[in-house]
C-alpha cells in the first residue's frame, strides 16, 4: 500500500507495484457502540508504467479518481477504474492537492493543483471528461508538496515553506525547511493550514503568513497527519499520537509499526501499514453522558453514549443503558418542544408508550394501572406544567402525541399496548380530528367501551359511537345510534347518511335485527332501502326470513323497490320462475299504461319504459305470454304484441304488425334474425319467406309501397331463401330489371352450390380409393398365427383367433392395445388416418 483515498462506501487504495484497486466498504454501528467494517473487493486496475502509485484522490461528483503514477496524472472512473476516453494527463507532475474551498461554485467540477517538476505550480478545473488548465504561477525551487484553500496555495519547496496568492502571483516566504524532515501540508480551516517545522513542531500557518496558535510539539520523524477537530492525529515509524488543537497538548499514543499512509475522509480517520488498513474511531467519555443531559446538551450525550467506552460491560447492560439515555433526552427534548427530535428518540429507544401518554391527564384507559418508571426517565408532572395554561403549546403537545402515534400504530413499538394506543387517538381523534375516526374504527380498534363512549358522546362525535358499537357486536345499540342522527336535527360531518345504513343491514347476519329497520328505511328512500336485499353477501346461508318470496311478499307497498328487486332476481341471480318473470312484465306493463294514460309525459320517459318492458318481452321465456299480450292488445301496443306473438309462434301475425302497422322494416327483418338465432336454418328461411310474403300481400291495399323494403329484404346479404319458392311468390309484372341483383346472386349461389356438390363427392370418392389401397397393401402381407407365437405386451399365447397388429409388424391381444394409434411396444404415434 503507498496512498488510499476513501470517498463515501468506496474505497482506493494504490499500490507500490502500479495497481489501483477498488474496495466498497460498509460501516456499521454494533448495538455496544462499536463500529465495525466490512469490504468486498470491487475490482484493480493495473497502470502498466511499473512504477508505485504516488498519489489518488475521488472525485465523487465527477465519479472520477484522479491517480499519480510516474509523474503522470490521470483520470480512470471510478467504478470499472478504466481511463476516460479522452485520455486527459498531465504530465511532470510531482504532487498535487484538490481545492475543498473552490473559487468557482460549479458543482460539476473540481479545482485542483498540481505541482510540477519545472518549478512551476499550475491551477485546473476537472470535468467528467477533461482537465481544463487556469493559470501557472512559476517558483524559484521545485515544490515538494502543496495545499490550497480558495485563491492561496501552500507549497514546501525544496528549501522552504511558502504562500503563494494565486490572483496575484504574490509568494510569501514562511520558514525553512531541514534536510531530515518530510515536508507535510495539512489543511485545517478556511485559509489556515498545518505545517511540520524544525524540531519537532507543528506551526500554524495562514494565508497571510501569520500564525494564530501555538506550535505543537510532535514526534521526530512524521510521515503524515490529519485532523478532525478537535484533534490532530500524526503518524511516524513506531506511533500515532492524538494532539489537541484546544491545548496543544499531546491526548494520546498508540503503536504502530511501519505506518505508510494517514488520512481523514469525511471525519473518518484511516491508517494504513505495508498490507493493512485499520479505522481510527474516536472513544468518548461515558461519566459525561449524564452531566450533559442535565446541562441539556443532549446530542453531545447521545454522541459520548454511542461511543462510550463498554470495557468490561456486557452488550445487555449497554444496551439496557444506552436505551435510557435516549429515553432521558427524549423528553428533554419533548420538555423544550424540539418535538422531531423527541419523536425520533423515542423510537429509536422503545420507550414504553405509556410513559409518554401518561403526560396527558385521562388519555390513558381508566381500566389501565400504569406507574411510571422508577428511577424516573424526567421530572414532567404533566402537559399542563410545560404548556403552563397557555392553550396554543398545550394543543401543539397533543398534535406531536396524535403524529407519533399515527406513526408507530401497528408497529413492534406498540406490541402489547393497543389498546393504550387506540384509545389516545380516539380521544385524540374526537377532540379535533373527527374526520380521521371512522378509519381508525374501521381498522380493527384495540378501543374498548369503557370511557371511549362517554368520550364519544361528550364530543358528540354519534356516527363514530355507532362504529364503536359496530366493532364490539352491539350492531342494535349502532343501529339506534344512526337512525337517531338521521331522524334528529343533530349533525355529525363523519355520517355518510341513509347508504351506510343500508349497507350495514346489507350485511347484517342477524335477520330479526334487520326487519326491524326495514320498513323505516324503506319510507324513506325505497331505491336505497331495496339494497338490503340485492346486495347481500354471496355467502350467506339460506333463512327462511330471506327467502325471495317473503321479500316480494313484503315489498308489495312499495312499488319501485319491488321491481328494483324482481329485477335482481331475474337479471343477476337468474331465478327461472314463472311467477317472477310474470310479476316483473306484469309490473313493467303498468307503469308503461300508466305514462301512457297519463297527461303531459315526456316522450324519454316514456320510450325508455317501453324499451325496457321489450327487453324483458325478448330475453324471458318464461312469463304467461296470453295474459301480457290481452293487455298489450288493449292498449294497441303494437311493438309489445308483435314480440309476443313471436313467443307464440304465430310469426304471421308478428310480421304483419311490424309491416302493416309500425311501418318500421328494418324492425321486420331484425325479427327475422333475432327469432332465427341458434335455430336450424331452414327456421330462419321460414321467417324470411314469411316476410317476403306480408310484403308481397296481394290483398294489402297499399301493397306499391312495399315494393321497395321487399326489394331490399331480397337483397339484402345475410337473409337466406329458397329461390325457387321466391319466384314462384314473386308477380308475374316485375321485370328482370328489377330482380338483375336478387337473380345474379341466386344464380351465383346455385352454380357454387352445385360445383361444391360435386368436388366435395370426388374428394370423398379419391379417399375412398386411398381407404381401399391402404386395405389392399395390409391384406398383401399374410400374417401366420401359431402356437408358439406370443403377444409382444403380455408375452403370452393367443388363445382367441382375434389378435391386434400395428403397422409395424406388432401384434398383440385386443385387451393389451390401449391405443390403436400408439405401439405400446415402441411407443410409435401412426397417424389417425391409417386405420
Amino acid at each position: 500500500i503507498e496512498c488510499l483515498d476513501v470517498c463515501g462506501k468506496n474505497m482506493y487504495i494504490g499500490t507500490s507495484d502500479c495497481f489501483v484497486v477498488h474496495y466498497s466498504i460498509e460501516e456499521k454501528t454494533q448495538a455496544n457502540g462499536r463500529i465495525t467494517y466490512t469490504s468486498e473487493k470491487q475490482g484493480h486496475k493495473y497502470l502498466v508504467v511499473k512504477k508505485p502509485v504516488a498519489q489518488l484522490r475521488a472525485a465523487s461528483a465527477l465519479n472520477r479518481i484522479m491517480v499519480l503514477c510516474d509523474h503522470t496524472l490521470t483520470l480512470l472512473n471510478m467504478f470499472d477504474l478504466e481511463p476516460i476516453v479522452t485520455g486527459a494527463k498531465i504530465k511532470g507532475v510531482v504532487c498535487f492537492c484538490i481545492n475543498d474551498n473552490p473559487v468557482r461554485t460549479n458543482p460539476f467540477s473540481v479545482e485542483i493543483c498540481v505541482a510540477l517538476k519545472r518549478k512551476t505550480v499550475q491551477l485546473y478545473t476537472v470535468t467528467e471528461d477533461r482537465m481544463m488548465h487556469l493559470r501557472d504561477v512559476a517558483l524559484p525551487e521545485q515544490a515538494v508538496a502543496v495545499g490550497v484553500d480558495g485563491v492561496t496555495v501552500c507549497a514546501a519547496l525544496t528549501s522552504q515553506y511558502c504562500m503563494i496568492n494565486t490572483d496575484s502571483s504574490y509568494i510569501t516566504d514562511l520558514f525553512p525547511i531541514d534536510d531530515n524532515l518530510k515536508p507535510i501540508i495539512k489543511r485545517i480551516s478556511k485559509e489556515e493550514f498545518l505545517l511540520s517545522g524544525p524540531s519537532a513542531l507543528g506551526i500554524f500557518a495562514t494565508s497571510a503568513g501569520v500564525s494564530q496558535r501555538p506550535p505543537m510539539q510532535w514526534s521526530d520523524g512524521l510521515t503524515a497527519v490529519s485532523f478532525v477537530h478537535p484533534y490532530i492525529v500524526a503518524l511516524n515509524d513506531e506511533f500515532i499520537t492524538v494532539h489537541s488543537i484546544l491545548d496543544q497538548q499531546q491526548k494520546q499514543a498508540m503503536p504502530f509499526v511501519s505506518g505508510v499512509f494517514l488520512g481523514d475522509f469525511d471525519g473518518r480517520i484511516f491508517v494504513a501499514s505495508g498490507r493493512e488498513i485499520y479505522s481510527l474511531v474516536p472513544i468518548p467519555f461515558e461519566k459525561q453522558i449524564q452531566a450533559l443531559l442535565a446541562d441539556k446538551r443532549v446530542q453531545e450525550a447521545l454522541e459520548l453514549a454511542k461511543n462510550a467506552n463498554k470495557t468490561g460491560m456486557s452488550r445487555d447492560k449497554f444496551v439496557k443503558m444506552f436505551k435510557r439515555i435516549q429515553q432521558q433526552a427524549a423528553f428533554i427534548e419533548f420538555s423544550e418542544k424540539n418535538f422531531d427530535e423527541a419523536g425520533q428518540l423515542f423510537k429509536e429507544s422503545a420507550i414504553d408508550i405509556r410513559e409518554l401518554i401518561s403526560l396527558y391527564p385521562h388519555y390513558l384507559p381508566a381500566s389501565v394501572n400504569f406507574t411510571r418508571s422508577v428511577p424516573p426517565l424526567h421530572e414532567i408532572a404533566d402537559i399542563n406544567q410545560l404548556s403552563r395554561s397557555d392553550e396554543e403549546t398545550k394543543q401543539a403537545y397533543k398534535v406531536f402525541l396524535r403524529e407519533f402515534l399515527e406513526d408507530i400504530r401497528g408497529t413492534s413499538a406498540t406490541h402489547g399496548y393497543k389498546l393504550e394506543v387506540d384509545v389516545a387517538l380516539l380521544k385524540l381523534y374526537a377532540e379535533s380530528s373527527p374526520e380521521k375516526l371512522p378509519e381508525l374504527l374501521s381498522d380493527d380498534p384495540g378501543c374498548d367501551l369503557g370511557d371511549c363512549v362517554t368520550w364519544l358522546e361528550r364530543h358528540g362525535r354519534l356516527h363514530s359511537l355507532g362504529l364503536l358499537y359496530q366493532h364490539h357486536g352491539e350492531s342494535e345499540k349502532a343501529l339506534a345510534v344512526w337512525t337517531k342522527l338521521m331522524d334528529s336535527d343533530t349533525e355529525d360531518p363523519s355520517f355518510p347518511g341513509l347508504e351506510f345504513i343500508v349497507l350495514f343491514l346489507a350485511s347484517l347476519t342477524n335477520h330479526e335485527l334487520l326487519w326491524k329497520y326495514v320498513d323505516w328505511v324503506l319510507e324513506k328512500d325505497e331505491e336505497l332501502g331495496v339494497k338490503i336485499f340485492t346486495e347481500r353477501p354471496a355467502n350467506e346461508p339460506q333463512s327462511e326470513r330471506m327467502r325471495p318470496e317473503t321479500v316480494v311478499d313484503y315489498l308489495h307497498r312499495f312499488p319501485r323497490a319491488v321491481i328494483t328487486y324482481l329485477e335482481y332476481l331475474i337479471f343477476q341471480r337468474r331465478l327461472e320462475k314463472e311467477k317472477y318473470h310474470t310479476h316483473l312484465a306484469v309490473l313493467y306493463l303498468e307503469a308503461v299504461i300508466k305514462l301512457m294514460d297519463t297527461n303531459g309525459t315526456k316522450k324519454e320517459e316514456l320510450d325508455i319504459a317501453r324499451s325496457k318492458l321489450r327487453h324483458m318481452l325478448q330475453m324471458s321465456n318464461l312469463y304467461r305470454v296470453q295474459l301480457i299480450l290481452g293487455k298489450a292488445k288493449e292498449k294497441e301496443m303494437h311493438a309489445e304484441c308483435a314480440i309476443l306473438y313471436g313467443k307464440l309462434e304465430e310469426h304471421d301475425k308478428a310480421l304483419r304488425i311490424l309491416v302493416h302497422k309500425l311501418k318500421d322494416f328494418g324492425a321486420a327483418e331484425n325479427y327475422c334474425q333475432v327469432n332465427s338465432r341458434g335455430k336450424d336454418p331452414s327456421a330462419g328461411k321460414r321467417l324470411y319467406h314469411i316476410l317476403l310474403s306480408v310484403y308481397l300481400d296481394p290483398t294489402y291495399e297499399r301493397r306499391d309501397t312495399l315494393v321497395a323494403p321487399a326489394m331490399s329484404l331480397l337483397n339484402n346479404a345475410d337473409a337466406e331463401f329458397d329461390n325457387v319458392k321466391v319466384l314462384q311468390l314473386l308477380p308475374e309484372s316485375w321485370s328482370v330489371g328489377l330482380l338483375a341483383q336478387f337473380l345474379t346472386r341466386a344464380v351465383r349461389t346455385s352454380l357454387h352450390n352445385s360445383r361444391m356438390t360435386r368436388v366435395e363427392r370426388m374428394m370423398a370418392r379419391g379417399e375412398n380409393l386411398q381407404v381401399k389401397q391402404t386395405f389392399i397393401d395390409m391384406q398383401r402381407d399374410g400374417i401366420v398365427m401359431g402356437e408358439d407365437r406370443a403377444c409382444a405386451v403380455c408375452n403370452r399365447a393367443f388363445s382367441d383367433p382375434t389378435f391386434v397388429r400395428y403397422p409395424n409388424g406388432v401384434v398383440t391381444h385386443v385387451h393389451c392395445a390401449k391405443n390403436k394409434y400408439i405401439c405400446p411396444v415402441s411407443g410409435k404415434l401412426f397417424s389417425a388416418d391409417r386405420r
